[in-house]
């Protein structure tokens, strides 16, 4: 009998468990980012990669702004996260003019809302 209850309340301690941490995982905000909002993140983790750093030129600039070479690693991961908005590529050129400049600034602003709508919403679900 002592093995029984032992055994029911090991059994309610493991299924207890597995739901609180199943909670958990749901309430992750990385679970509700998009595909397009993780290449934009990741495009911005690659400019750390050793052939994406700002070469001996690039540094005696002294600029802080990114280098074309360096924007190109992050337009196309800008334009998707744009597009993901329903923004068609005439509005794009039309509004930026194809300056890259101003399709990163966008996209780091249409990145920035989505995560907060998507911290707002896990505040209101807790």
């Amino acid at each position: 009998m002592k093995n029984l209850i032992s055994c029911l309340l090991l059994t309610s301690l493991v299924i207890f468990g597995a739901c609180s941490s199943e909670n958990a995982v749901i309430t992750n905000p990385e679970t509700f980012k998009s595909p397009e909002m993780e290449a934009f993140a990741k495009a911005f983790k690659n400019l750390n990669r050793p052939e994406n750093k700002p070469t001996a030129e690039e540094k005696r600039s002294g600029s802080a702004e990114l280098s074309d070479r360096r924007k190109e690693t992050l337009i196309p991961a800008s334009l998707e996260l744009i597009k993901s908005t329903g923004v068609t590529d005439q509005e794009i050129e039309q509004k930026t003019k194809g300056d890259m400049s101003a399709i990163i600034v966008w996209a780091i602003q249409i990145n920035n809302h989505k995560n907060n709508e998507i911290k707002n919403r896990l505040h209101t679900e807790n």
